[in-house]
């Protein structure tokens, strides 16, 4: 299986602090690699490495040719100011191919055929003519990863896509996301903090820990010391909010 992504013996700092020592794994073509691990470990500042914004303070990060121009698409978190944005839901996915644009000072008519193609295929050709800043946080979300398939082909990188969606919309956003991975053969590496629904959908974790950090197969994690009490302690959690 083609690696598209290996990280060697990586460190990454933030203001001057070390939040990610030694870390190495690597992700093959066709991978679900779910990053999860406690706030302020470093994930998001890993996930700005990976997409190049952000040099590793050591190591290194080898990307395959295959991970060229047109290969990666990102959807990162959303910021209050982007959530009121005040633009045509057909503009806000064309906007995904800005990066393939080059020096061309408009969409092609290529870049507008990829557009409405990756509106068919997230099911939203209904909110087309629709303002993104009216929709609901799911909508939203649906039309920030049609951005995201726009930009990229092969790989994509999604920095905790279903914060503040209700339990339906989420399980709804984490179904689409599993099916582009094992139906379309998209490269997946998801930021979360949630592990129930990660070991649920992914054939990769990759848990950051402040002192030691796990890279292995799902199954692999779950029989980990770190997975077993990481596990336990959120099911942990959801039966006390349960019960309240």
């Amino acid at each position: 299986m083609e690696e598209l992504l290996k990280c060697e013996n990586l460190s990454f700092s933030y203001e001057n602090t070390g939040v990610i020592k030694g870390l190495s794994f690597s992700v093959c073509r066709g991978d679900y690699l779910c990053i999860v691990g406690e706030n302020g470990s470093g994930k998001s500042t890993l996930v700005k490495g990976l997409l190049g914004l952000k040099s590793p303070a050591e190591g290194r990060i080898d990307r395959s040719k295959s991970l060229g121009k047109g290969s990666i698409g990102y959807l990162p978190q959303q910021t209050p100011a982007q959530k009121d944005f005040p633009a045509s839901v057909f503009e806000v996915v064309l906007s995904g191919r800005l990066s393939s644009r080059g020096l061309l000072p408009f969409y092609s008519s290529e870049d507008k055929s990829i557009a409405r193609a990756n509106i068919e295929r997230l099911g939203i050709e209904d909110l087309v003519r629709r303002s993104y800043r009216d929709l609901s946080g799911g909508q939203q979300q649906r039309v920030l990863l049609a951005r995201a398939l726009c930009a990229g082909k092969t790989l994509l990188l999604l920095d905790e896509p279903v914060t503040g969606l209700d339990p339906i919309v989420t399980e709804e956003m984490y179904r689409i996301i599993y099916e582009l991975n094992t139906k379309e053969g998209i490269t997946i590496i998801m930021v979360s903090h949630d592990i129930n629904s990660a070991v649920k959908y992914a054939s990769h974790m990759l848990h950051l820990n402040f002192e030691n950090s796990f890279f292995g197969t799902t199954q692999q994690y779950i029989e980990s010391p770190m997975g077993r009490y990481f596990f336990a302690e959120s099911n942990s959690l959801i039966r006390t909010e349960k019960s309240e």
